[in-house]
């Protein structure tokens, strides 16, 4: 239980957190950065900050799929 409360006291913004999702989201993170960022990132933080990349993945998808959609039907 204790392990839980540290977790989420961590010292990573949610910023610097959204940063790190998204590098990891792209592939190119460098090993001591990821080591580094591992220590310090808090979990609730985390699920947020993916949640909402996949959500704006998807939301692009959708946008080009459209646009690639109705350039070729018109």
């Amino acid at each position: 239980m204790d392990e839980m409360k540290d977790a989420v006291k961590r010292k990573m913004s949610f910023g610097q957190t959204m940063r790190a999702v998204l590098w990891s989201f792209i592939g190119l993170r460098k090993g001591a950065e990821h080591e580094r960022d591992m220590a310090r990132l808090n979990p609730v933080h985390v699920v947020i900050a993916g949640v909402i990349a996949a959500a704006i993945f998807i939301a692009v998808l959708v946008l080009i799929v459209r646009t690639v959609v109705g350039q070729a039907a018109g």
